[in-house]
């Protein structure tokens, strides 16, 4: 249990509370039961993870050579496209910095040369910081064939989803509602039910129907539209959500979290500051 965003200050109202229910968690993904939290919380946390989270990602590439198959521009996609991972904090925005041909306070070079014929993959790339390294090693970039080569110097640098999808962290992220399921007495035991339910989480025992698994729920309705006494209802909790969540593996998934709740308490602290200073 943990203080929600709705938890009132300490002159004597009650504090919300938020409760968290892991349900699954991997390196890249993660699925979790928030309760007692509104949706705009649940979506900032949705959005922080896409488009608020710092990344490093290759911002431009200097080609010298190139007889690949793929134009400059496509290999430039395909170089920018691959998700980086290391320590976040020695890099600081481009924007930020003074200097202004990009120093190593703002950005990091890996370099990548290769003949064919291979395919060429994220391991090949060489950054002059080790920290710095692909977050997937075997993502491949291109294929070259006999007499073939590409040589190229990339630039990285911070920067966040928001600007642009390269440095976008979270790749799957969204949430719903948990559906809330009711047999009522009135039901007869028909189990037709059962035959429209896509998710199969309706299951005949003892000759009722029962609900093994609303978390799965789609709330398609079917089984509420064919049910001929009315005995199914099917709804939703307002305040209980059910997200699921995925990063490209720069960060992983526990901290990806924890990155996008920090965002929206610091842009929370800032907004509380700003509007204290427009009351004084």
């Amino acid at each position: 249990m943990v203080p929600s965003p709705q938890a009132a200050s300490e002159e004597g109202v009650c504090e919300a509370v938020m409760d968290v229910e892991l349900v699954s968690i991997s390196e890249d993904r993660a699925e979790f039961i928030l309760s007692g939290v509104p949706a705009a919380f649940t979506n900032a946390i949705r959005r922080a993870a896409l488009s608020e989270i710092p990344k490093i990602a290759i911002d431009e590439i200097n080609v010298y050579n190139n007889t690949s198959a793929l134009f400059d521009e496509q290999l430039a996609l395909r170089f920018a496209l691959v998700p980086l991972k290391g320590d976040h904090s020695i890099l600081i925005p481009r924007e930020e910095c003074g200097c202004e041909d990009g120093c190593p306070r703002c950005q990091v070079q890996l370099t990548l040369m290769a003949e064919g014929p291979c395919v060429v993959h994220a391991s090949d790339l060489v950054p002059t910081d080790p920290s710095v390294v692909p977050a997937e090693p075997s993502v491949p970039i291109v294929e070259l064939f006999e007499g073939q080569a590409v040589a190229v110097e990339a630039t990285a640098r911070l920067g966040t989803g928001k600007q642009h999808a390269k440095w976008q962290v979270g790749v799957a992220c969204g949430y719903k509602n948990m559906p809330k399921l009711e047999i009522s007495e009135a039901c007869d035991g028909c189990g037709e039910c059962v035959e429209v339910c896509s998710k199969h989480i309706i299951v005949m025992e003892d000759d009722r129907p029962t609900i093994t698994d609303s978390m799965l729920c789609t709330m398609c309705g079917l089984c509420e539209q064919v049910c001929g006494v009315n005995a199914i209802e099917v709804g939703e909790l307002e305040d209980v959500f059910v997200m699921k969540l995925e990063s490209d593996r720069s960060y992983t998934v526990h901290d990806m979290v924890r990155e996008a709740a920090h965002t929206i308490k610091q842009r929370a602290l800032s907004l509380s500051e700003q509007l204290g200073e427009l009351i004084t």
